[in-house]
């Protein structure tokens, strides 16, 4: 399964972005071959509406299976729910931490958004 994570950087030591819609990048993990790539979101992080819809657009059609952020508006999650994408909320600091907490069980899925609309 791919995972995708909010992220200010590009690796897995990065800064994990608390924010779905308008986070810089998105970082795809492949838990079978532990690989890794990074999504440019760069042009939803000034968009004047939508950014979660495209965001989640763009995580679909990279083919993750869920979604590890810290927050995520409840277009987004309709979007990603709709495909079967799960979505997993943490205050983890760094993509590796948010990883691990992942591995180890102690995500949770999330039932709904935990944001309002134009959140930021």
């Amino acid at each position: 399964m791919k995972l995708v994570f909010t992220t200010t950087g590009d690796n897995l030591d990065a800064l994990l972005d608390p924010s779905f819609g308008r986070a810089r990048n998105f970082l795809l993990f492949d838990l079978e071959s532990g690989t890794s790539q990074v999504i440019s979101n760069q042009q939803n992080l000034n968009a004047a509406q939508g950014a979660g819809i495209q965001a989640a657009q763009t995580i679909v059609k990279a083919g993750a299976g869920a979604l590890v952020t810290g927050h995520c508006g409840p277009k987004a999650f309709r979007v990603l729910a709709a495909a079967g994408v799960k979505v997993y909320n943490t205050d983890a600091p760094t993509v590796a931490e948010a990883l691990a907490r992942y591995r180890a069980g102690q995500l949770t899925e999330a039932a709904a958004a935990n944001v309002e609309s134009h959140w930021a």
